[in-house]
């Protein structure tokens, strides 16, 4: 049976449960920024798998902390929105690393540099963006921080046209163009990923304004 202290008395954890969820998001896109100046010889997988699993974990027990909590500080269905969305990011980042190390042999000195740092600094937004819900949801800072991942995305997705024109004119290995696409198709579905967080952030400080 649960004490009236464990059903009133969690409420506030899960502020501290989504903002270490938005932190490991970000450790895993500054793990893969340094996965991408490291020699193929040293390369590792273990801080993604490591991010990978903190992640898991921080999203299962939230969503034990909602079956077992009475009260929360925010809408139920807006927490397991913001916890699913922050939850696929570390995954796909870790999936960019797993196919990279996997194909660094075939597609040399391609440059993936300038994307992982948009990533990051993606990432480093939306967890300013989490870190706000506690502090009274300002809604003109959580709306400029917004505009400022709608604005990474935009050049996220510019950039991306430039090196489908550059690959549709010169790569010329079949084989090494379809391992380019999907790997910079990954790195944008990333940041992707990284919107998605921040319009559940701007809609859950809407609805609380």
């Amino acid at each position: 049976m649960f004490s009236l202290q464990t059903i009133f008395g969690k409420g506030d954890k899960f502020y501290g449960l989504l903002e270490a969820s938005a932190e490991s998001a970000r450790l895993s896109a500054k793990a893969l920024i340094e996965l991408l100046s490291t020699p193929a010889t040293q390369l590792s997988l273990e801080k993604f798998k490591q991010a990978r699993r903190r992640e898991k974990d921080l999203f299962t027990q939230i969503n034990e902390e909602l079956v077992n909590t009475f009260v929360t500080v925010l809408e139920r269905e807006d927490i397991e929105a913001l916890s699913s969305a922050l939850y696929k990011i570390p995954k796909i980042i870790e999936k960019f690393a797993e196919r990279y190390t996997l194909a660094l042999g075939r597609i040399g000195d391609v440059d993936f540099a300038s994307r992982a740092e948009m990533l990051e600094q993606a990432c480093i937004v939306l967890e300013q963006m989490v870190g706000l819900l506690r502090k009274g949801m300002d809604l003109d800072k959580i709306k400029k921080l917004n505009d400022q991942l709608q604005t990474i995305e935009a050049e996220a997705d510019r950039q991306i046209l430039e090196f489908y024109r550059d690959a549709y004119t010169n790569e010329t290995d079949p084989i090494r163009y379809l391992i380019k696409m999907n790997l910079f198709e990954i790195l944008e579905k990333a940041i992707d990923r990284c919107r998605d967080v921040g319009n559940v952030v701007y809609h859950i400080a809407l609805k609380n304004s």
